[in-house]
């Protein structure tokens, strides 16, 4: 399977700096998401499920670092690179105090912020890296990632393949809304054959039957409407 390409949600009011960096990025085997400001950017990700954001730190609609701390206050860590005009030492200080992963001043070559968008990404799959094979425990369950097994107590939990890349995806993105898509990308085994938006649906009625008391009232694998699935420990 191939991998899915990496999404960047670039926000800023700038269209023209918009639509120049959905050139560049896209050329790159990036997806390119566009956003004018940081209103409902906490809606934006829900929707998208974007890997990394470029974010302006001056708007109209107001500041891309107050938007960044909120983000962190909500408990998203989706990686952050903020942009700004002002390239000044406290600004830089502001934005990574606010959660900000990196900063760029303009003007900049894009080649610069890609090179930083491929930095922070790898610094990103390297801290998740340390945590992959570590065991997550949530109510009476254990899931280890390294034997790919879903224990309750002694008993061994039987899932299929892409029931366990299924659960694999959500409990690696604690308290993060899933879309059917990301999902989709994530959790496809292709001894299964191919997956769509309703596999991915059957899939979760069967993981919930496998662990919720209630699998109609879920209290692990929760619904978020309009969007996909969500972890809850």
């Amino acid at each position: 399977m191939e991998n899915p390409l990496v999404k960047v949600l670039v926000v800023d009011d700038d269209p023209a700096l918009r639509q120049l960096l959905a050139d560049y990025l896209n050329r790159h085997n990036y997806d390119t998401l566009l956003a004018p400001d940081a209103s409902d950017l906490a809606g934006r990700i829900q929707r998208y499920s974007p890997d990394l954001i470029v974010l302006d730190r001056m708007m109209p609609d107001g500041d891309g670092a107050e938007a960044c701390r909120k983000l962190r206050q909500q408990g998203e860590d989706i990686p952050v690179i903020l942009l700004t005009a002002r390239d000044e030492t406290v600004d830089r200080v502001i934005g990574l105090e606010a959660g900000a992963d990196d900063y760029l001043g303009k003007p900049f070559d894009p080649r610069e912020l890609l090179a930083r968008i491929e930095a922070v990404l790898r610094r990103k799959r390297g801290a998740s890296a340390l945590n992959k094979d570590k065991p997550v425990a949530f109510g009476p369950f254990v899931f280890d990632p390294a034997t790919r097994q879903l224990y309750r107590g002694e008993e061994i939990i039987k899932l299929t393949g892409g029931e366990v890349n299924l659960l694999e995806a959500l409990v690696s993105n604690p308290g993060k809304p899933l879309s059917r898509d990301r999902l989709l990308a994530l959790a496809r085994d292709d001894d299964e054959g191919e997956r769509n938006d309703r596999a991915i649906d059957i899939a979760i009625l069967r993981l919930r039957r496998a662990i919720e008391d209630d699998p109609k009232q879920p209290r692990w694998i929760q619904t978020v409407w309009g969007v996909g699935y969500r972890f809850s420990p």
